[in-house]
């Protein structure tokens, strides 16, 4: 199938028309104001992922497990670190995305000063062709008019050769000359400026045939930087994906690691406080107690020890005791 371009595609019958000239230009211009959109879009998008890399670092700050003990301390450390990692990563997704929206802007100014100097070379070759047309149909409707003069003195004097006087023939004849001379002069002026105006032509269309196949490579150029920066941009997103789940790989590494079964015999053998419970209390009951409480046991009194023997002097008689044998209270 045949190729299509623009220098082949955007003439008009109307040499003083621009129609296909503006046809392009309109298409660059939505063109560049694509450029800016997508370029607008990446900014945004960039703000948007550094706000979140903001939020997360924030967040990877904030006490998380404080009190924990042992591997699900150590975990959740692991956790929170690679929470600060991920926020590390969208900050540089973010300048990423500014530099490639940095590229774009480039791309579009550098488009937008070169297609200036070729629009303005364009734009005064067609005011220079619209006033040399304009010029050539004045002189063309200048020229008609002699013509017609002339054709109108010769029929004059024709009609009057037979009529008039010798004196009046010689003005008619005059006459004749001089609307003969001005015509030949407004063909003159006439030829030259369709001759200058065929000129000017030729140039245009060459200078429209150049234009078009610059403002042409200009949209192959913008069309693939488009793709490629949305290409790219999706890239950095993918990306992102793969380094999130490598992150998030670290911390379920971590997470393996915890120990159930550890963590509880780490936390009894820092805290133990005993292994002996309470014994169980007792049910008293409260009228026993009364009872109990009412009988008391009277006091027991020792016995006296057996009185000394009374003292005796040297011829005193002898006296028996009740605890001696053979005591006896029957006299004899």
């Amino acid at each position: 199938m045949r190729e299509l371009h623009f220098k082949d595609n955007f003439w008009n019958t109307d040499i003083t028309s621009t129609a296909g000239y503006d046809s392009i230009i309109q298409h660059l211009n939505d063109g560049k104001r694509t450029c800016k959109e997508i370029e607008d879009f990446m900014k945004a998008r960039a703000a948007i992922e550094e706000k979140y890399a903001k939020d997360l670092l924030g967040l990877s700050k904030k006490v998380c497990g404080h009190s924990e003990m042992n591997t699900l301390k150590r975990s959740l450390d692991v956790f929170k670190l690679q929470t600060e990692n991920m926020s590390l990563s969208h900050l540089h997704l973010a300048q990423t995305m500014r530099e490639e929206a940095k590229k774009l802007e480039d791309f579009r100014e550098k488009q937008k000063e070169a297609r200036k100097r070729v629009e303005q070379q364009m734009d005064a070759l067609h005011k220079q062709k619209g006033a040399q047309y304009k010029k050539t149909a004045e002189a063309k409707k200048t020229y008609d008019q002699k013509c017609r003069d002339k054709e109108e003195a010769e029929q004059n004097m024709n009609r009057n050769a037979t009529t008039s006087s010798s004196k009046q023939q010689e003005k008619l004849y005059a006459k004749t000359q001089q609307a003969k001379q001005t015509a030949e002069e407004a063909d003159k002026i006439y030829s030259q400026n369709v001759s200058a105006l065929g000129k000017m032509r030729e140039e245009w269309l060459k200078e429209h045939v150049k234009a078009c196949e610059f403002f042409e490579k200009q949209e192959v150029e913008r069309i693939n930087m488009l793709r490629n920066v949305v290409w790219t941009h999706l890239n950095h997103l993918s990306q992102q994906c793969v380094t999130s789940d490598e992150i998030y790989e670290e911390v379920r590494k971590s997470l393996e690691q915890c120990n159930v079964q550890e963590d509880i015999e780490h936390f009894v053998n820092l805290r133990r406080t005993g292994d002996k419970p309470p014994a169980p209390v007792p049910y008293e009951n409260f009228y026993n107690n009364q009872r109990s409480a009412g009988v008391r046991s009277l006091p027991t009194a020792g016995r006296r020890a057996a009185a000394p023997p009374p003292p005796t002097a040297e011829n005193d008689p002898l006296y028996s005791t009740v605890a001696e044998p053979g005591y006896s209270l029957i006299r004899y």
